[in-house]
């Protein structure tokens, strides 16, 4: 896959936010960026992209080659090929070309996993004998950091590179590389400890949302909505390299193109910094059908829905940023992708009912599970109701059975589980109406626990005949009927 011209302006211009002083020095390489030409190959001779890779080594020192067909000591880089995938994968594979450094021993510097440490403008002399005129090079130089304080093997490029030399930063070639190293802080995490993560979006605006497990204090974000992506593993070459090797591992999902739109920074469970880069790619492609290896579910959602759903606030502002930034919506390009955009209007006085699930756990004694919800909470504070939720992109069983785990670690199969009642209610004159599905599973795994303390205080079994005074009127109502047989009941509406 060749470097596409979005991901280049992508890449220039996020290195403009930080330098704007930077602009009008390069000019050039913003106006090539506006010819329809392929400023990434070498064969356009008004001037084209090259790539440097900036290492600084456990001493502070930056490496250099001696470059044989210039006589220039530079960092190492050159021209991009139509296989690299990114800027900084270009960088990283002239590197390991030009002195033989293994990829893994390298590490993007924290907050410069995509975006260039310093980009430079220069000109090269015509080469007749290669029938090169003369033109210009904008380097896009990536800083990197050693893994360990041992010097990596070495195994020069012999027709291109005289040797190697690592120099102290007051030392370095370039003056504008060296004048922003010389103000470069410490780094503030291990080399090791960086993430990538894809904010993925349809031609209708929407964001896939990936559900995770509810597995507390062994992953991250548990049972949760979140981005995909993943941790840096030794054998990625770059954190692009990284994510696409999540994505196909997770989800067998591959986006074509993948471009930069910047770096967070999120805290360990022991408080540590971590930066996460975010990329962004479109995808028209119906989740439904995808592989999904971890976690619970993939679903599409429009920013305006993420109120909805337990979500980390930072991702919720991330997809809206990223939301703000892009054209109006189109109609869809795929066949897979949702008709959202051109569902027709409901006929007049339809009004949409929320559909509710609540589940039915019955001990072999006749006694009935019971939560009581939290005093803060918005529906039904200090009140007993039975272990609910809404249904969100996902089908009423599917629903049940996470709300059971996500709420109280009950472990339940789709095959256990029957329907027992339907109540159609609305709670006061003027409220949306309300479907409540009340399941039954006839076994189960595990105690009820409070996994979830914000939205119930106790858990408890009651008896049919002795239940609280305090409970939800639509529960009792359900709960009697359920006993009876019955099948449907009404609640709340105008006789």
């Amino acid at each position: 896959m060749s470097l596409s011209l979005d991901h280049i302006l992508t890449t220039v211009e996020t290195y403009l936010a930080r330098h704007p002083h930077e602009r009008e020095h390069l000019g050039a390489l913003l106006g090539a960026l506006e010819r329809p030409t392929h400023i990434a190959s070498r064969s356009t001779f008004i001037g084209h992209i090259t790539c440097g890779a900036v290492v600084i080594d456990s001493l502070g020192r930056v490496l250099h080659v001696l470059h044989l067909t210039s006589g220039k000591v530079l960092a190492p880089g050159g021209h991009a090929e139509p296989s690299d995938e990114s800027l900084a994968g270009t960088a990283l594979r002239r590197l390991h070309e030009e002195t033989g450094i293994p990829l893994q021993a390298v590490a993007p510097w924290p907050g410069y996993e995509t975006v260039p440490f310093d980009i430079d403008i220069h000109d090269i002399d015509a080469h007749p004998g290669r029938a090169e005129p003369g033109h210009q090079h904008f380097d896009l130089r990536f800083l990197f950091r050693l893994h360990t304080a041992a010097e990596p093997p070495v195994v020069l490029q012999e027709e291109e590179v005289g040797g190697i030399e690592w120099r102290p930063v007051d030392r370095v070639v370039s003056p504008s590389l060296r004048d922003k190293l010389l103000k470069l802080p410490p780094p503030k995490t291990d080399p090791e400890r960086a993430n990538a993560s894809a904010l993925i979006y349809n031609d209708h605006g929407e964001y896939l949302l990936h559900l995770r497990d509810y597995f507390p204090g062994r992953i991250w974000e548990p049972g949760m909505w979140s981005l995909l992506g993943g941790g840096r593993e030794p054998q990625d070459a770059t954190l692009e390299h990284t994510l696409r090797r999540e994505l196909a591992e997770e989800a067998g999902l591959a986006i074509a193109d993948l471009a930069p739109f910047g770096t967070e920074y999120a805290r360990d469970d022991a408080g540590a910094s971590v930066p996460i880069t975010i990329y962004a790619g479109r995808w028209n492609g119906d989740p439904r059908e995808l592989r999904l290896t971890e976690g619970v579910m993939l679903s599409w959602f429009a920013p305006d829905d993420l109120h909805r759903l337990r979500i980390a606030p930072t991702t919720t502002d991330l997809v809206r940023r990223h939301a703000a930034g892009l054209p109006a919506r189109t109609a869809p390009q795929s066949a897979l992708a949702p008709q959202k955009l051109h569902r027709p209007a409901p006929p007049h006085g339809t009004v949409l009912n929320v559909i509710g699930v609540h589940l039915h756990l019955e001990r072999p004694d006749g006694t009935v599970l019971l939560g009581l919800r939290h005093p803060d909470s918005a529906f039904a504070p200090s009140t007993w109701h039975v272990l609910a939720g809404h249904c969100e992109q996902e089908n009423a069983i599917a629903c049940l059975l996470r709300e059971a785990r996500e709420e109280a670690g009950l472990h339940i199969e789709r095959q256990d589980v029957e329907l027992v009642h339907v109540i159609h209610h609305v709670d006061k004159a003027g409220d949306r109406p309300r479907i409540g599905l009340f399941f039954r599973a006839r076994t189960w795994s595990g105690e009820p626990e409070l996994r979830e303390p914000d939205k119930c205080t106790q858990w408890r079994f009651w008896d049919p005949a002795a239940l609280p005074d305090n409970l939800v009127s639509h529960t009792r109502q359900a709960i009697a009927k359920i006993q009876n047989g019955d099948l449907y009941s009404e609640s709340g509406w105008p006789a």
